[in-house]
C-alpha cells in the first residue's frame, strides 16, 4: 500500500521542521515548502494527497494557495495553520474547501487526530465513489446473465432476500460470481445508499484479519502508527461481505460470532465499545458440512451465518449460459479496447460451450478478454482462445466431441500449410514439440490425413 504524501507549507522553518519530524515518524512521506509559489511548483510536479498550509505567509497567503490547487486537485485534503486572531478567516475558508483549521502554537497530537479523521473520510469518499460507479453495472439486467432454470431461480431468490436484513450465505466453487450476486442483493436493499463493503477472509492471517476487521488503536501493535477504522465500523448502514468464510481461524471464529451476535466490538488495542449497523452477507467455497462434522467449523456461527442460502452452479452445468456471457464479455471487452469485433467463428462457439471450465466465469471472462486482445479478424477464432480445448484434463469423461473437433482444426491448419510443421504451430499457437503430441495422440500421419 502507497505512503500517505503530506506537504507542509509554512514560511518558519521551526514549524516546518518539528511538523516534518513528527508526521515522519508517524509513517507518513513528508514534504515542505516555505511558501506557496513553492508548494504550488512541487504539487504540480507530483500528487500529495494532504497539506498542512499555514494561513498567512510572505507572497501567496494561505487562502489563495487553497483556491488554486483545488483548481488543479480538488481532492486534496487541505488544513490550514492560523494564528487565534485569524479563526473567521479560517472559518470561511473551510467554505472554500478546506479539511478544517488548528491555531498556533500547534499541538502535534490534536493536529494528528485531524489529519487521521481527514484521512479516514477521504478513504470512506472513495469507496462510495467506487461503489456508485458500479451500481449502474450491477444492477443493469444484462450483467448478472443467464436464461438457465438454475440462474432464474438465483434472480428470484435475490428478489425475496434484498428487501429484507436476512444474514445470507453464498455457496458455490471459485469463479462462479458469488461477490456479484452479493452485491445485487445489497444493491436492491434498503441499505443501498450505504457501503458494500468486501473482505477476503482467505487472503488474510489471524492477526491481519482480526485488524481488519475491527480496526486498531494507534501503537496497538508493531507498525500500528495511527487509529484506523474497521471494516465492521466502515459498513455502518450498509452491508459486510465476508468472502471466503470457510478459511477463518478458531480463533477468529469466536470473535465473529460475538460481533454478529451483539453488533459491537472493540478495536485492536482499544478499550472503546464500538457499535455498527450492518447487514452480513457470507460466502464460501468450501464443504462447511464436512467442516462441521470435522470440528473446523462451530456449528453457532454455522448457523448464525446459513440464515438464508443461495448455491451458484459452476458453469459447466449451466451450459445454456455460456454463450450469453461469451457475447457479453465480447461487448464489454470491444468497448474497452475500442475494437469492433462483431462475433465468434461457430467452431469458436462450440469450443467455448463444450470446455468444462474449471475457473468458472472468471475463467470465461479472462479467455474473452485475451481473445479480444489478439483477435486480428472481424469474428474471433479458436486460436485466439489462451487454452488447448481439447485438453482431456479439463473435458467430461464422455465429452468426444471437442476432441474430435480439435483433431479436425489441426488437420485444417496442417493442409492449408502442406503439413509444415514449424508453421502450423506457429498459427496454432503451440510449439513444435507440442504440436507432434497432438499428433500422436491422434493418430495423425500425413498420408492418413
Amino acid at each position: 500500500m502507497e505512503k500517505v504524501r503530506i506537504l507542509i507549507v509554512d514560511d518558519e522553518n521551526i514549524v516546518r521542521e518539528s511538523l516534518f519530524h513528527w508526521f515522519e515518524e508517524e509513517g507518513y512521506e513528508v514534504d515542505v515548502a516555505e511558501d506557496g509559489e513553492t508548494a504550488l511548483k512541487k504539487f504540480e510536479k507530483g500528487k500529495y494527497n494532504l497539506m498542512l498550509v499555514d494561513m498567512k505567509m510572505p507572497g501567496m497567503s494561505g487562502l489563495d494557495l487553497l483556491t488554486r490547487i483545488k483548481e488543479i486537485d480538488d481532492e486534496v485534503i487541505f488544513i490550514l495553520i492560523t494564528a487565534f486572531a485569524s479563526v473567521p478567516t479560517a472559518i470561511r475558508a473551510l467554505k472554500d474547501g478546506a479539511f478544517d483549521y488548528i491555531t498556533k502554537p500547534i499541538d502535534p497530537e490534536e493536529l494528528s487526530h485531524i489529519v487521521d479523521k481527514a484521512l479516514n473520510q477521504q478513504s470512506l469518499k472513495k469507496e462510495n465513489i467506487l461503489l456508485k460507479t458500479k451500481i449502474d453495472e450491477i444492477i443493469r439486467p444484462d450483467n448478472l446473465v443467464g436464461e438457465s432454470m438454475q440462474m432464474k431461480k438465483i434472480f428470484s431468490l435475490i428478489n425475496t432476500v434484498a428487501p429484507t436484513d436476512t444474514t445470507v450465505m453464498i455457496r458455490g466453487e471459485s469463479g462462479t460470481g458469488k461477490e456479484l450476486i452479493a452485491k445485487a442483493i445489497h444493491i436492491n436493499s434498503n441499505r443501498k445508499y450505504f457501503p458494500i463493503i468486501t473482505v477476503n477472509c482467505g487472503a488474510l492471517s489471524e492477526s491481519l484479519l482480526e485488524s481488519e476487521l475491527f480496526g486498531h488503536e494507534k501503537g496497538a501493535f508493531t507498525g500500528a502508527q495511527y487509529k484506523r477504522k474497521g471494516k465492521f465500523e466502515m459498513a455502518n448502514g450498509g452491508t459486510i461481505f465476508l468472502d471466503e468464510i470457510g478459511t477463518v481461524s478458531p480463533k477468529m471464529q469466536i470473535d465473529l460470532l460475538r460481533v454478529l451476535e451483539t453488533k459491537q466490538f472493540y478495536r485492536v488495542g482499544g478499550n472503546e465499545m464500538i457499535k455498527s449497523d450492518f447487514r452480513v452477507i457470507a460466502a464460501t467455497n468450501e464443504n462447511l458440512e464436512t467442516q462441521l462434522k470435522n470440528g473446523l467449523f462451530r456449528e453457532d456461527l454455522y448457523y448464525r451465518l446459513n440464515v438464508f442460502s443461495i448455491f451458484i452452479p459452476p458453469l459447466r452445468e449451466r451450459r445454456d449460459d455460456i454463450e450469453l456471457l461469451a457475447q457479453y464479455f465480447l461487448k464489454k471487452f470491444n468497448t474497452n479496447m475500442n475494437k469492433k469485433i462483431s462475433d465468434f467463428k461457430r467452431e469458436t462457439m462450440d469450443f467455448l460451450v463444450n470446455y468444462n471450465w474449471p475457473g468458472n466465469v472468471r475463467e470465461l471472462e479472462n479467455a474473452i478478454e485475451r481473445a479480444v486482445v489478439v483477435c486480428k479478424e472481424d469474428k474471433v477464432s479458436a486460436e485466439d482462445l489462451p487454452f488447448h480445448v481439447g485438453d482431456v484434463s479439463v473435458l467430461d469423461e464422455g465429452d468426444k466431441s471437442l476432441a474430435a473437433l480439435e483433431k479436425r482444426h489441426i488437420i485444417k491448419i496442417l493442409q492449408e500449410n502442406n503439413w509444415n510443421i514449424s508453421k502450423s504451430a506457429e498459427i496454432l499457437g503451440i510449439d513444435r514439440v507440442t504440436l507432434y503430441n497432438k499428433l500422436n495422440r491422434f493418430g495423425l500421419k500425413r498420408d492418413n490425413s
